[in-house]
């Protein structure tokens, strides 16, 4: 379980925009079906990462707060599949529909979206402002698998809770941590 952290892309980067197949309801899912939302979450997850398996039932209660709220979430699964079975958009299905999230869950087959997002691990948190630019990215909060902090969402839920309150997010953001995103064989990012 090797620790990596994420890249930290910088504040006010624009939203890069995506078409990706829902594994739950056979949709795909752009950038534009959160339009008119105030803000939007893109979740880099897993269904294998102990570290997205240490926060998973968070995930679901951050939907259940927040989509009903207006912010529009989105999660994605960008590992190779074919090395990662566990991470296949069937098994994806089955953890979003045991979890009950109550947002799209897709995979990103190509892992260009991934790269676009300059995603590194998972989980991989990106929270965006009505123009659809960067205002936050990094940790759900300061728990890890064994460190005996409680999961609490308390570092996203307070950038989420400005982006609703029109106010600004804290600049000072830590990184999220976890296991590295699963590249295919030569494609991973210049880092």
């Amino acid at each position: 379980m090797a620790l990596k952290y994420s890249a930290m892309l910088p504040l006010e980067t624009q939203a890069p925009s995506f078409s990706l197949p829902d594994v739950v309801l056979n949709r795909t899912i752009t950038l534009d079906f959160f339009s008119g939302h105030p803000g939007l979450l893109v979740m880099f997850i897993c269904n294998h990462c102990p570290y997205v398996i240490h926060i998973q039932k968070a995930l679901a209660k951050i939907g259940e707060d927040y989509v009903p709220k207006d912010i529009g979430i989105i999660a994605i699964s960008s590992n190779d599949a074919s090395t990662y079975p566990e991470d296949s958009p069937e098994k994806l299905k089955a953890m979003a529909e045991f979890l009950k999230f109550n947002f799209p869950v897709c995979y990103d087959e190509t892992q260009e979206v991934a790269k676009a997002y300059h995603a590194l691990c998972t989980p991989d948190f990106f929270l965006f402002g009505k123009e659809r630019r960067l205002v936050y990215r990094g940790q759900l909060d300061d728990s890890r698998p064994g460190n005996n902090k409680p999961v609490d969402g308390a570092s996203l839920r307070s950038a989420i809770g400005a982006v609703l309150t029109g106010h600004t997010v804290a600049v000072k953001q830590k990184p999220s941590a976890g296991c590295s995103i699963k590249w295919k064989p030569g494609n991973e990012p210049d880092t």
